[in-house]
């Protein structure tokens, strides 16, 4: 989405995720920096009388309350439908990964109730290479490196082709009002510390990282298929637990099968990540027994997964 008139742009890149639907409603998520603010005008433009703003005020900033009324001000004088919504509760844990579920969560049920059909993020190119960067320094998999999903559920993010640099200049040509949220550059935050190291690298192609991350999507797509027609020829109940009766298949396809019977059997707890899932097939291989959480894998050429019993103290 590099070239080309944006608004365009923006009509065909949902159109890539949604297919052409004239009636569609859209929510946008707008926290007041350029790019949301971007992708604000650039949907009002393309689907007029079709779009409302909401902007999540965390309550964390002195100066969040006035970006919100910023945004809800420029709402005004454009014809835009725009809500203010603010989260419950204090702080619990990572100020960012509590900020960010209450966000999704305000942001669905304003969606919801406002009868829109999609919720659209401004989520651009220099994102995606942050987020894959972030993920490989973690060792993560398929999944991981796919990055950020254009398409997720209800929620499009059609500006994954697009630098932020693009999005920036847009914003001053159209004089829209924007703000910088200091967090953005603050070196307490992995994100942040990442994207100050990443500004003065010329050689790296964030639009190529982007393509990159959307293939591996897709292949995150066909495994998922794949899983999805093994456990259901190969996965069964088998009293208060689970069988596995093939288990000659690619690591991969066995550590997503696993990983969904530890779900099916324990959906409230977190599952086993990165080497503690490699450990236990290879035990399962060797035909072993070994704990996963409350659970017992009993390998072999059929696997069991089953709750362990409870200990009798006297």
């Amino acid at each position: 989405m590099s070239e080309g008139d944006p608004v365009d742009e923006l009509i065909r890149a949902i159109a890539s995720l949604i297919g052409e639907d004239g009636a569609a409603r859209f929510g946008v998520a707008v926290s007041g920096g350029p790019d949301s603010m971007a992708l604000l005008d650039m949907a009002g433009r393309a689907f007029a009388g079709r779009v409302e703003a909401a902007t999540v005020d965390h309550g964390l900033r002195e100066a969040s309350a006035a970006e919100a009324a910023m945004v809800a001000d420029w709402c005004a004088r454009a014809g835009i439908v725009h809500t203010t919504l603010h989260p419950d509760g204090a702080v619990r844990g990572n100020v960012q990964g509590w900020a960010r579920a209450q966000r999704y969560a305000l942001l669905e049920g304003w969606r919801v109730a406002r009868g829109l059909d999609w919720l659209l993020t401004a989520h651009h190119a220099d994102d995606q290479l942050e987020t894959l960067l972030m993920r490989l320094n973690r060792g993560s998999g398929v999944s991981g490196l796919a990055g950020v999903r254009a398409r997720q559920g209800v929620v499009l993010r059609p500006l994954l082709g697009m630098r932020k640099a693009a999005l920036l200049a847009y914003a001053r040509v159209r004089g829209l009002p924007y703000v910088d949220d200091p967090s953005n550059s603050d070196p307490r935050f992995d994100r942040a510390a990442l994207r100050a190291e990443l500004a003065g690298v010329e050689w790296i192609d964030a639009e190529a990282a982007g393509r990159s991350a959307a293939a591996l999507a897709e292949a995150e797509e066909a495994l998922e298929w794949m899983v999805d027609d093994l456990a259901a020829r190969h996965l069964s109940a088998e009293g208060e637990g689970l069988a596995l009766d093939r288990t000659d298949l690619p690591r991969e396809l066995l550590r997503r099968l696993l990983l969904r019977m530890v779900k099916r059997l324990q959906p409230d707890a977190s599952p086993p990540r990165g080497d503690a899932v490699d450990r236990l097939i290879e035990a399962a291989r060797q035909g072993r027994k070994m704990s996963v959480g409350r659970l017992v894998l009993k390998g072999g050429s059929r696997w069991t997964l089953t709750v362990a019993p409870q200990r009798r103290w006297q």
